[in-house]
């Protein structure tokens, strides 16, 4: 596998639901610092004369960006946080800032413009294009599908088919943790009716822990992490296998990528860049998070392991083969089929209408 191979206290579990996504937090205003000589001193010994300086080009105006991620600041974020910090975002010309916050919607924003990136969820991004927003998924973050269903390991839930009869606990009908759920049950033979379905809030290791349900839907860097770290061991179960559904990526809207195509490809691999070494070296990820978020610092170990969990999620079948952002077009157009059965694609679409991956370093 490529170098590219290789959610956070309970609070966080609000953040991943859809589209795993987003008022303003440590952001990363740069601009470009003068340039150095190769041994690290400042200035070669004869400066310009007035005149030769005058008709020197001026040093072009980085582009400034507004990111979208989730509700709050995370560990999970920590690329984001690492390529602002170690000036990866700086270098390529980008003044990053980003925004943070429960009251507004990342698909959205970016439709409109009033984010250039955000962090989505792509079984949101699909529904949302069909309905006219224009989007495009140029990244993927999260290769394989975050949202899980897990139990003790106690309830001898080891498959699908197991959760019928038994108290399913979800934080509501909606999204990815909805969908996915429905695509598990639907593998073995079951539907929502055949399970005790209980709209618990975003209350899942809580009711899983104390037999309030028998199984919950979650997040696999959230939920699972903590009841392990707790001594409680789970069961896992993730829909990758049954229908390859787009987890977590970066999505653009048409207009920004319009006016600023090369600022955002530009952010792509720096962010890409950043995934790459923290998953060789997740302590410099987590430092990075913790310089972000100084509060993270009160349970390191904890926010350790939930990294650990995150950059495992960061890879799927695609990502192995080409890195990470890739795209697997296949996986769309079976996604956008799912969705439609589910009433979820009011308008047709097509996975051009959705995806551009010409934006990755290498093209897709």
């Amino acid at each position: 596998m490529s170098s590219r191979a290789h959610r956070p206290t309970l609070a966080v579990a609000i953040l991943a639901l859809l589209s795993l996504i987003t008022g303003a937090c440590a952001g990363g205003g740069s601009v470009a610092s003068p340039a150095a000589s190769p041994d690290g001193t400042s200035a070669p010994s004869t400066l310009p004369s007035p005149a030769e300086s005058a008709s020197t080009e001026p040093s072009r105006e980085p582009t400034a960006l507004a990111v979208g991620l989730g509700y709050i600041p995370s560990v999970q974020f920590a690329p984001f946080y690492l390529a602002d910090q170690a000036g990866y975002y700086r270098d390529s010309g980008l003044d990053v800032t980003f925004r943070h916050g429960f009251d507004y919607d990342v698909i959205a924003l970016v439709g409109q413009s009033e984010l250039d990136i955000g962090l989505a969820d792509g079984t949101s991004v699909i529904p949302a294009a069909s309905q006219g927003i224009p989007i495009k998924y140029v990244a993927t973050i999260y290769g394989k599908f975050p949202s899980i269903v897990f139990s003790k390991a106690s309830a001898g839930i080891d498959g699908p088919a197991d959760l019928a009869g038994r108290a399913v606990g979800i934080p509501g009908r909606f999204g990815s943790s909805w969908i996915m759920l429905q695509a598990m049950l639907s593998s073995a033979g079951l539907t929502p009716d055949d399970i005790e379905l209980s709209e618990i809030g975003f209350t899942q290791a809580e009711a899983v822990t104390q037999g309030l349900v028998e199984a919950a839907t979650g997040f696999a860097n959230n939920e699972p992490v903590v009841m392990e770290l707790n001594g409680v061991a789970v069961n896992v179960m993730r829909v990758d296998d049954i229908i390859p559904l787009p987890g977590n990526g970066l999505i653009v809207g048409d207009a920004t990528l319009t006016a600023k195509r090369e600022a955002v490809a530009a952010f792509v691999a720096a962010t890409l860049r950043a995934m790459d070494v923290i998953a060789a070296e997740p302590e410099v990820g987590l430092d990075a998070a913790i310089a972000a978020v100084p509060d993270l610092a009160t349970a390191r170990d904890t926010q350790a392991a939930i990294l650990d969990a995150t950059i495992d999620v960061w890879t799927g079948a695609a990502q192995v083969e080409r890195g990470f952002g890739a795209i697997d077009p296949a996986d769309w157009e079976a996604s956008i089929e799912y969705l439609t059965t589910l009433d979820l694609v009011p308008n047709p679409v097509t996975v051009d209408q959705v995806v551009d991956a010409s934006l990755l370093p290498a093209g897709g």
